[in-house]
């Protein structure tokens, strides 16, 4: 287990983090001036673009190349696909509570999610 916690998989969390207060936020100002769908729809993108960007980058100091940034974003919907089979699984056939089994979700996913930037990230071009 301490050899998952590296520096590499601390930096993701902390990208992660930063992801979803940006997202947040543009999603806020955007409410304002834009339907509540589209808002959200353009902070979620500008946050895989930040978070391919700062993954990329930061977290795994690999080199910036389309063929990557577009593949990228299958991350996230491979992610999002797993999530809702888990909170499926969780809440239908568990009983989990429908409040604390996103939680749940997101502490087994996050491993994926990680496994899966870093390979799209650290492959050569």
């Amino acid at each position: 287990m301490k050899r998952f916690f590296t520096k590499e998989f601390i930096r993701f969390i902390v990208v992660g983090m930063l992801n979803t207060l940006l997202t947040y936020l543009v999603y806020l100002l955007l409410n304002n001036l834009l339907n509540y769908n589209t808002a959200y729809a353009v902070g979620y993108i500008m946050g895989l673009v930040f978070s391919y960007f700062m993954n990329t980058i930061f977290v795994f100091k690999g080199s910036l190349t389309l063929k990557k940034g577009l593949q990228f974003p299958f991350v996230y919907l491979l992610q999002f696909i797993l999530s809702e089979c888990i909170l499926f699984i969780l809440v239908d056939q568990l009983h989990f509570n429908k409040t604390s089994a996103p939680l749940v979700v997101v502490i087994l996913t996050i491993p994926i999610t990680f496994l899966l930037s870093k390979l799209i990230i650290k492959r050569d071009s």
